[in-house]
């Protein structure tokens, strides 16, 4: 059995053929892992309530349904999916889910996201909007983080009971985001990496690749991303 990080109590496992990452306790990883195609990584939150983190695109949401069903769990039975901005990679996914699930996203990329699709766009409208604070979804207290660069409302999200850092495109294992496209800022996006990196993270949950597990290796990422990629931004 593979793991990325063997000294974490961090690993892959196989449900019925699904591939499985646990990361801590209540936190479960889908991570995209065909790289001939465009699709982003899947997080959910399991305890009182069920939060899903970015499905991706609808037509590639199949492992996280494979995923989902080797666990047990129905689409019906998540309870929010989040999105930490409106790339159609993160969101598209969305559009599978029905009533009584709850869905939430940054308002500004909402905005960007009605404003460039127009009449074509598809997708229901937030049930609530993502704002810089303190989130509660059931007994969980989490931290939003505006995290624009990427995206004008791109948000990360920080669970500090798990000491766990959701990302989105702003920060990669060795990278980040790009901001050539419709509302990128590189000036905006170290801001937001540096408010970020200052958070104590032992998981850091990126959209797209590997999983940073530690928080050794957290700073030691953090420290290369500013090292080395600031200079492009």
């Amino acid at each position: 059995m593979t793991t990325f990080y063997e000294d974490i109590n961090y690993g892959e496992l196989r449900l019925d053929g699904a591939m499985i990452t646990k990361v801590c306790e209540g936190l479960i990883a889908f991570i995209w892992q065909n790289y001939q195609e465009n699709n982003c990584n899947t997080y959910l939150i399991d305890t009182d309530m069920r939060i899903l983190i970015d499905p991706g695109h609808r037509h590639l949401f199949d492992h996280v349904l494979r995923g989902l069903n080797a666990l047990g769990i129905q689409l019906t039975g998540i309870d929010v999916v989040l999105i930490t901005h409106a790339h159609p990679d993160h969101l598209e996914g969305i559009s599978l889910f029905k009533k009584p699930t709850l869905f939430t996203m940054g308002l500004d990329d909402y905005r960007l996201m009605k404003d460039l699709a127009g009449p074509s766009l598809q997708m229901p409208e937030p049930d609530f909007f993502l704002r810089e604070g303190d989130l509660k979804l059931g007994s969980r207290h989490f931290q939003v983080i505006a995290s624009p660069g990427h995206s004008p409302g791109s948000v990360c999200i920080y669970w500090p009971d798990k000491k766990a850092l959701f990302t989105g495109d702003v920060a990669f294992f060795q990278g980040i985001g790009r901001t050539d496209l419709p509302g990128g800022d590189g000036a905006l996006l170290k801001e937001s990496i540096r408010r970020i990196a200052a958070l104590d993270v032992e998981y850091l949950l990126t959209g797209h690749g590997n999983v940073v597990a530690g928080k050794d290796k957290v700073e030691a990422n953090f420290r290369m991303i500013e090292d080395y990629w600031f200079d492009y931004l």
